[in-house]
């Protein structure tokens, strides 16, 4: 058995401990794709890892803004999806994707859902993302033309959805800069029969253009950044570069009349008519009501239907995590059919009913702030003293609308390289979706997240984590 063959730390062999292995079988065989790939890696784990390391490094991959930025880590190891699970994924988050874009449309228009109760109106109005000002808005575009979902395996071999991110989904770079990192050194066995990456910009570029607000001429398009401070500024510049559109900050940007000029590099203002928006600015208003500068910038350009703003402002009513509750309930809704990925099993605490069985077997449970991100004001059941557990009940009784809590689940693993040798770490898989026009679709560049901490799951590269390149098989 392979995984008997694997030196770990401490002299062990290579044990994932119960946990579903994304590399190996049950017996400790090589999945059927991983046998070579296993094998080129084992000959000098170390050696990977500097090499890769090196490769990043001249690229300038780096993650986080300002003083906290910090390189991107990549592991060696790739992570392989065959063909008929990436087919079978694909679907199902399209077909997410296209419900969550109407849950949104429908949320800002007619609000549908919400007089037929499958979704309560507190989901949508309590939310610290859904914006008044937006009601009644035309969009000219899907409202959430760019989905980053965060996909994750249990013990039982099945994916299932963790998140769903609208706002400002980040990690298209990365998994390029993973990828070039890794053909660097690894003469990838499955090379030849590994999907592109390619395809994933040019979508991206179609959907930024088909999002103008306007018929026939070629639309200016700019992606808008807060510029270093910003924790993916590597990626806003490597993106625009791809996409072949500048990179423009605020104070570069005039609103004359309804409309938004810049200088594009041609050394002229010019009328820009679509702005793939970057920024950690992302409502109009602030926590006092007052209008953010970025509501100040672009609010009257949308309604004066003159610039498009990817994605729409109060596309984040969807990525709320009380939202991700009844993602199920809107497929059903909206496309009358059955979803083909399950959620992560949400309990939303405003129902008396759910919230009573959350406590029963809290230590079975995480709870979650419904409109938190990066794992900040995350709480394990598990991890409560009977004091943590009171102060915990009490959050709730507070503000029962403001927690959710979801089922535990127990992340896959993969053979990562950790100090010289292959050990099983923690990983999830971010796929995007992309919607040109009304036609969603999920690109082949998805970014497996790992966890280099022995038995964390935190995969977020603000928290330690870092990357692997992620081979689709065609």
């Amino acid at each position: 058995m392979l995984a008997e063959a694997i030196p770990t730390t401490q002299g062990r062999v290579y044990d994932p401990e119960g946990f579903y292995d994304e590399a190996l079988l049950p017996d400790g065989s090589p999945r059927p794709e991983y046998g070579e790939v296993l094998a080129a890696v084992l000959e000098d784990p170390a050696g990977a890892v500097e090499r890769v390391r090196r490769k990043l490094e001249a690229t300038g991959a780096v993650f986080g803004g300002g003083e906290s930025t910090a390189p991107f880590v990549v592991d060696p190891v790739p992570r392989i999806i065959d063909r008929a699970e990436w087919q079978h994924l694909g679907a199902a988050l399209a077909q997410r994707a296209s419900a969550l874009n109407s849950f949104i449309a429908d949320v800002y228009g007619d609000g549908r859902i919400i007089r037929a109760g499958a979704v309560p109106a507190r989901a949508v109005s309590g939310g610290e993302h859904f914006e008044p000002r937006m009601l009644g808005a035309d969009l000219p575009h899907a409202p959430a033309t760019v989905i980053g979902f965060d996909v994750i395996r249990g013990a039982d071999g099945r994916l299932k959805v963790l998140e769903d991110n609208l706002r400002t989904p980040s990690g298209l770079a990365y998994a390029e800069a993973a990828r070039y990192a890794c053909d660097a050194w690894l003469d990838d066995p499955v090379g030849s029969r590994r999907r592109a990456l390619n395809p994933t910009f040019a979508a991206l570029r179609e959907a930024l253009r088909s999002a103008a607000p306007m018929v026939g001429a070629e639309p200016n398009v700019a992606l808008l950044s807060d510029g270093p401070r910003n924790s993916a500024w590597y990626e806003h510049r490597e993106l625009a570069d791809r996409l072949g559109i500048p990179v423009l900050t605020p104070e570069r940007l005039r609103r004359r009349r309804g409309r938004l000029y810049a200088d594009l590099g041609r050394g002229r203002d010019e009328e820009v008519h679509v702005i793939y928006r970057r920024t950690d600015a992302d409502t109009l208003l602030d926590r006092n009501r007052r209008p953010t500068w970025i509501s100040d910038l672009l609010l009257g350009p949308i309604q004066a239907g003159t610039v498009s703003v990817v994605n729409a402002f109060g596309s984040g009513v969807a990525d709320d995590k009380l939202s991700h509750a009844y993602v199920e309930e809107m497929i059903r809704f909206y496309l009358g059919e059955e979803p083909l990925i399950e959620s992560v099993p949400t309990l939303d605490l405003g129902e008396a009913d759910a919230r009573a069985a959350a406590f029963e077997r809290a230590d079975d449970l995480v709870f979650k702030p419904r409109s938190g991100f990066g794992g900040a004001g995350v709480v394990f059941g598990s991890d409560l003293d009977q004091s943590g557990y009171r102060r915990l009940r009490r959050l709730v009784a507070k503000s029962m609308d403001g927690f959710v809590a979801q089922e535990v689940i127990a992340l896959s693993r993969h053979p990562t390289a950790v100090g010289g040798v292959l050990e099983p770490r923690h990983v999830d898989l971010r796929v995007f979706a992309v919607t040109v026009g009304d036609r969603p679709a999920v690109v082949p560049a998805p970014l497996t997240r790992v966890s280099f901490g022995k038995g964390s799951l935190v995969v977020n590269s603000s928290k330690g984590g870092g990357g692997k390149d992620t081979g689709l098989l065609a």
